[in-house]
């Protein structure tokens, strides 16, 4: 089998990082230079068909080996990396037999992995471990998905006693800024079923996630003179603190966990004319979910009320919902997922997604996608790091799940 590391180190060369404020499709350009190394990568593992569309969308088919009459599985993973942190010029890190203690990713900024901050570094003591160095993220979110994808194939490929029904293959752009399955062709792609490879800690299989939406309030204010302000001016800067302060303090991401939904300010501007917040709202329960957002709606109207009509405008759009009403109905997709872990001596952990994956907007779309793990962890910033051994399982659990689904 081709080593999935050295895949995964030549992938996160290639900065991917996707951008919310574009409106273009994949919404930049870099995301085609992994995509056309992709394709040309699957061609060579002999899957004929692959190919990237005009939106940066990868499909691609390993035809069946079997005359039973297997289901179409497909293996999914994106391309992009988060806006929240560079994605350029990455530069990992190799930490052999980890010994437990402080890892220095950036001596001259005196950056530190420590597991003081992050416990779960206790976990891979003995094991090597991919880092960053501590000035941009690694790309483990989700270059090792597509990494372990590449190399399950190459086994398939090298292989021939190993059976498998027909397997399908997507990976796409935007996932980070919640556009992944925007415009993913689930007829064409014809997968009767799939998983992504986008979750953290070896062992995460996840069925179920927030539904989101994101919050933006704009307030209006009337600037004059400080000295002469009495009674006239309007500071739309303190009226949005006020916004902020009338939501729950203790419904942050600090505070919250498991099945706990969050409101979270991901970014603020403003003068005394105008104020922006952003936030995104969460929640696995969608009796709650409906109420956080009643909540804004409620605190908006009585901003209104107070300072003057339409001084605070808030517009609220849904991004995507929990997929566990449509994977309950397929369990059996997260049952052979559950089986395959176990074969291969992985502890399956059966937790909740706190964010989102392509596999929620899929499985609406009529394909059930529940998630597996990459082996990931502190995705998104400068602390990410992932241990090679977790990564090789990721590689071994593609290959148990295909295996379930020939017996």
């Amino acid at each position: 089998m081709a080593d999935v590391v050295s895949r995964f180190l030549d992938y996160i060369k290639i900065d991917t990082k996707s951008n919310e404020e574009s409106t273009s499709v994949p919404s930049t350009e870099i995301q085609f230079d992994l995509a056309r190394k992709l394709v040309e990568e699957l061609k060579g593992l002999g899957l004929e068909d692959a190919e990237v569309d005009d939106k940066c969308y990868i499909m691609a088919t390993l035809p069946s080996n079997m005359d039973a009459d297997i289901p179409v599985i497909g293996f999914i993973a994106h391309m992009d990396t988060s806006p929240d942190m560079s994605g350029t010029d990455v530069n990992p890190q190799i930490v052999e037999n980890y010994d437990g203690g402080d890892i220095v990713l950036n001596k001259k900024e005196k950056i530190v992995l420590s597991p003081a901050d992050f416990p779960e570094l206790g976990y891979y003591v003995g094991q090597t471990l991919i880092t960053t160095d501590g000035t941009t993220l690694l790309g483990a979110d989700d270059k090792a998905g597509i990494a372990e994808i590449m190399t399950a194939l190459e086994r398939l490929k090298d292989d021939p006693k190993i059976k498998h029904g027909t397997i399908k293959i997507g990976f796409t752009p935007d996932e980070e800024i919640g556009r992944g399955a925007d415009h993913f062709d689930v007829k064409k792609f014809g997968a009767e079923l799939a998983y992504t490879l986008d979750g953290g800690r070896i062992g995460e299989l996840e069925f179920e996630n927030f539904n989101a939406a994101k919050a933006i309030v704009n307030v209006k204010g009337r600037n004059v003179h400080p000295g002469y302000a009495k009674n006239k001016m309007i500071n739309s800067m303190l009226i949005a603190k006020e916004f902020d302060s009338m939501l729950p303090p203790n419904q942050t991401p600090f505070y919250t966990e498991g099945y706990e939904g969050f409101f979270h300010l991901i970014s603020m501007a403003g003068e005394v004319e105008s104020t922006k917040f952003v936030y995104i709202v969460r929640d696995h329960d969608m009796d709650k979910f409906k109420a956080k957002k009643a909540l804004m709606e409620k605190i908006a109207g009585f901003l209104n009320e107070k300072h003057g009509e339409n001084t605070v405008e808030l517009i609220l759009e849904d991004q995507y919902y929990n997929m566990r009403e449509k994977i309950e109905p397929v369990m059996h997709v997260v049952e052979k997922a559950k089986q395959a872990m176990i074969d291969a001596g992985i502890k399956p952990l059966m937790t909740p997604i706190r964010g989102g994956t392509d596999g929620a907007k899929l499985s609406y779309m009529g394909l059930p996608t529940p998630n597996v793990f990459t082996g990931g962890h502190n995705y998104h910033g400068r602390f990410e790091y992932i241990p090679i051994e977790s990564m090789k399982k990721a590689v071994e659990l593609i290959l148990g799940i295909i295996s379930h689904y020939t017996s």
